[in-house]
């Protein structure tokens, strides 16, 4: 039993430590993508898909597509970086965002697969709740991210609140692009300053190599 509660004392620290720490294998230039997707997806809307209540599976193929991409590249930019981090902190500071930002994740899965499956007509209500799930996933993950990231949160939630009160004219290409694309290139800028600017790589040597 002792040394079982030593491993769980040993596991409880870590996760702690990793808690405040920065999430520094996540890099500027995936999220910048993200952000560049969302416009990319908001045209292709524009000139495809005029009318999204009509066809309500191209328009969740065409943002939850965005969002797929942007979430593996996002991901496959962490893990490798992780995986080249000599230490373990760096692995359960990746674990800890993981479970985080996964609870809304789930349930925007739920949520989304239960509207278009079975309600259709309420297509609308997605673009606010995809941004106010997002926003609460950042505020649940803020404290692994540099301090103003937090604020990229709260104007995502923001952001929501404003398209389930458009009503139908959420469904507009930009109700959702604009939203994401600055919130993803700001929080972009963010990483790049405190992590990436020159001058700060230096206290990141325990990286690893690039």
């Amino acid at each position: 039993m002792e040394l079982r509660d030593a491993i769980d004392q040993i596991t409880t620290i870590r996760s702690q430590l990793a808690a405040t720490e920065h999430l520094k294998s996540l890099r500027a230039i995936p999220v910048a993508l993200s952000g560049v997707l969302a416009i990319v997806a908001a045209v292709v809307q524009m000139v495809w898909l005029e009318a999204p209540l009509d066809y309500p599976r191209r328009y969740l193929m065409l943002w939850c597509g965005a969002a797929i991409i942007s979430g593996i590249l996002a991901g496959v930019v962490v893990a490798r970086r992780t995986l080249r981090c000599p230490g373990e902190l760096s692995a359960a500071n990746a674990w800890l965002a993981v479970r985080q930002f996964a609870p809304s994740l789930a349930v925007g899965a739920i949520v989304t697969w239960f509207i278009v499956d079975k309600l259709p007509h309420l297509l609308w209500v997605l673009p606010g709740l995809w941004q106010l799930l997002f926003g609460l996933g950042n505020l649940a993950a803020h404290r692994l991210l540099p301090a103003p990231a937090f604020f990229i949160g709260v104007t995502f939630v923001a952001t929501g609140t404003c398209c389930l009160w458009f009503g139908e004219a959420a469904l507009d290409p930009w109700a959702m692009g604009l939203p994401f694309a600055a919130g993803q290139l700001a929080l972009a800028a963010i990483l790049w300053w405190h992590h990436e600017r020159p001058g700060t790589t230096r206290s990141l040597h325990a990286e690893g190599t690039r």
